[in-house]
């Protein structure tokens, strides 16, 4: 009964024809928990001890500015309709536990996600206390929360189950509670160790750094088919956190005009060294400390902070540059479908 009350409260009109183009096999590691004090307060983007509006704590400045997560007609909308550009049919937000902001902010994503036709999965993060048991309940909370809601992940190629990816997932070492819940819902393991993925229905990978190299995708690739899991490999046009984390030892994963995200998908779809995927998972839309993101970069952005720009991506200049790798992606996109 409640879901049923809840999918009419939130129904909204779905473009389907449009939706229909949208891969659910992509999928866009998603994150909801940036503020301002137009809505609220600052969050996230004073991280590295910055002063936003102008100076954040990133090395690439948002074509939105510093936006808030909960301007859901604005900065959000305008998010699912470059989503929407991209190809990519589900976004993987990013979820801090029952109550936090991310918490507080999903009915507004989901409500802007199902009037463009995309789907919300889960990440869930490593908030204080989190234990396998926290996680059982954790998973029945989201199905029951949010579960009625059109724009809802349920993966059509995996018998309409709600997904849910676990992040940092190695640092609990014990999963068996798990068990209560893997037949009901897709959960993925942060990792390529088959060793540690007894509980879970696959693996996925996150570190756009490895993705350059593919360290044991292939091995976990080959393990996911074999066993009937999901495979889904991490890929991203590059990485740099140093204004976010002042003194940091990260390696820095320039985006080299375009050739890295190539690189990183070339990787992830071919059999030999991507051992292939059932999704591709993307870091990510809008991961801005780390540099990882495809949501457009301002191409003018302040002046004196030493912000990169998309300049020269895929031979692109200016404002052509800011959209490039939401169009790079949706040539991804349309590769991966068409090879399975």
């Amino acid at each position: 009964m409640l879901v049923t009350i809840l999918c009419a409260l939130w129904a909204q009109p779905v473009p389907a024809a449009e939706a229909a183009k949208l891969s659910t096999k992509v999928q866009l590691f998603y994150y909801p928990w940036y503020g301002n004090t137009e809505i609220g307060e600052w969050r996230h983007w004073q991280q590295g001890g910055h002063t936003p509006p102008a100076d954040i704590g990133a090395d690439l400045y948002p074509k939105l500015g510093a936006y808030d997560s909960g301007d859901v007609r604005g900065a959000v909308a305008q998010h699912m309709k470059w989503i929407q550009r991209s190809g990519a049919g589900v976004i993987v937000y990013s979820w801090w536990g029952r109550g936090s902001y991310e918490d507080r902010m999903a009915r507004g994503v989901l409500d802007a996600a199902a009037k463009r036709g995309v789907k919300v999965a889960w990440h869930i993060e490593p908030y204080e206390g989190r234990t396998a048991e926290s996680v059982v309940a954790d998973i029945a909370y989201l199905n029951e929360t949010y579960g009625g809601h059109p724009a809802y992940f349920r993966a059509p190629d995996q018998g309409r189950r709600p997904v849910f990816y676990i992040f940092w997932s190695l640092q609990i070492a014990d999963w068996t509670a798990l068990d209560q819940v893997n037949g009901d819902n897709v959960i993925l393991a942060q990792t390529t160790d088959t060793s540690k993925i007894a509980h879970f229905s696959g693996m996925y990978t996150y570190d756009g750094i490895a993705g350059a190299t593919a360290p044991g995708w292939k091995e976990a690739g080959a393990y996911a088919k074999e066993h009937g899991l999901i495979w889904a490999p991490s890929v991203a046009p590059g990485y740099v956190d140093d204004r976010a984390v002042p003194g940091n030892t990260t390696p820095t994963l320039g985006r080299d005009g375009g050739a890295t995200y190539d690189k990183e998908w070339s990787n992830a779809l071919d059999p030999v060294i991507g051992g292939d995927p059932t999704w591709v998972s993307v870091t990510s839309f809008n991961e801005w400390h780390e540099g990882s993101s495809i949501e457009p970069a301002a191409s003018n952005p302040p002046a004196g902070f030493g912000y990169q720009t998309f300049a020269g991506a895929y031979g692109k200049r200016g404002k052509a540059a800011e959209t490039a790798y939401l169009d790079r992606t949706k040539y991804w996109v349309k590769a991966f479908e068409k090879r399975r």
